[in-house]
């Protein structure tokens, strides 16, 4: 089968292309973008497919995907460069911004504990309803009564769904504004990118519509075993474990395709990109980009991809390795090199950075997988890129 793709390699790159082609004939893409910087330079721009998983319109140059947990990788950025500019201590108590965050024996919890996934709040006793986790004052309001479920600081587990509250209401309240605003207005606009969370209403036409694929009828032979661990396939399947838990705290689940899921300020999960926003948005965060601001100074480089948390993840049930805010390279999630910190999205998508080698990527894709850390589309990329570099 033939795929039409459209955009630019930059000599040397190549290998990407032939591998973005693959993931549409091997790996079940239906549609997606891959983007590439280096050293502050777009080398590599490519979509294909159908802009809409169950439909037929092509991808275009500026079609836009809601990216799930990739949203995260922005969200902590705010919270770094917030400390950056002085304004967020980080090994300051919560509740020194958040005064109603210090019941239930969360008074010591700090900041960069919420970054790292070591707060002990991955998890809601009761779950919100879509409304309520959408209207930007019950999840914070439930999580800042709620007790730990392990003493934070002590462990990590991946704070799949209350990311979205511990953050965006510690930035509401050191700063006024909601975090997506804060985006719009201090990342989004000064770096030119098309990201959004808290989609508005006159971008909502170049969103395209995700949803489930199936795996591909055999591996071909490069990417991480799609087979899950049989204590990772319990943990899904227990109504009770954490992991069922943690990604469970909105019930019944969000639909993504709704127009009221994609204006919702939720930095967890409801971020929109395109894949050249998310390269372009971590190529900043290490180096300038095309003439522009660098967005994180070199401490705040640091910050972000020194390790903080690693190991078993009471979440995910796989060992993970986290700086603040950022995934880091690991077995579960392999980036470029030991160096590389960034976030992928639950299903598919991926941004990050590679210091070492100046190199930035996003993907962004309609078909959603079930894994969460390592696609084998995003990967095949990845392996692309290390091979023309």
């Amino acid at each position: 089968m033939r795929t039409a793709v459209q955009g630019t390699v930059a000599a040397g790159f190549e290998p990407v292309r032939h591998a973005f082609v693959r993931n549409f004939q091997q790996r079940g893409d239906r549609g997606a973008a891959v983007a590439v910087y280096q050293d502050g330079r777009k080398v590599v721009d490519l979509w294909a497919g159908s802009r809409d998983v169950d439909g037929h319109e092509p991808w275009a140059v500026d079609t836009a995907q809601v990216v799930r947990s990739a949203t995260k990788g922005i969200a902590a950025a705010v919270v770094l460069l917030l400390h950056q500019r002085g304004q967020i201590d980080l090994d300051a108590p919560v509740g020194t911004y958040w005064p109603e965050f210090k019941a239930a024996g969360k008074e010591r919890v700090v900041v960069r504990q919420l970054l790292a996934h070591r707060a002990g709040l991955p998890v809601l006793e009761r779950p919100l309803t879509p409304t309520e986790a959408a209207d930007g004052v019950t999840g914070p309001a439930r999580i800042a009564a709620q007790r730990p479920v392990w003493e934070p600081g002590t462990d990590h587990g991946y704070h799949a769904q209350t990311y979205s509250w511990l953050l965006g209401e510690l930035v509401r309240r050191v700063t006024g504004r909601t975090i997506g605003r804060w985006v719009a207005e201090e990342i989004a606009r000064p770096l030119g990118l098309d990201f959004w969370i808290g989609l508005p209403d006159d971008e909502a036409g170049r969103v395209g519509r995700i949803g489930p694929v199936d795996e591909p009828a055999a591996a071909d032979g490069g990417g991480l075993k799609l087979r899950p661990k049989p204590a990772v396939s319990e943990a899904y399947r227990n109504p009770e474990s954490l992991t069922r838990r943690a990604f469970g705290a909105i019930d019944p689940a969000l639909d993504e395709n709704d127009p009221a899921f994609r204006a919702a300020e939720l930095p967890a999960s409801s971020g929109v990109s395109t894949a050249r926003a998310l390269a372009r948005f971590y190529a900043s965060t290490i180096g300038e980009v095309d003439g522009g601001p660098r967005l994180f100074a070199p401490a705040t480089l640091t910050l972000a991809r020194t390790e903080e948390s690693a190991g078993p993840d009471r979440v995910l049930v796989v060992p993970t390795r986290f700086g603040l805010g950022y995934m880091l390279h690991g077995p579960a999630s392999p980036l470029l090199g030991p160096g590389s910190f960034g976030h992928p999205g639950r299903g598919g998508s991926l941004g990050f950075a590679d210091p070492e080698s100046g190199i930035a990527l996003g993907y962004a894709t309609n078909g959603m997988r079930k894994g969460v850390t390592a696609d084998p589309r995003a990967q095949a990329l990845i392996r692309a890129v290390r091979s023309a570099i």
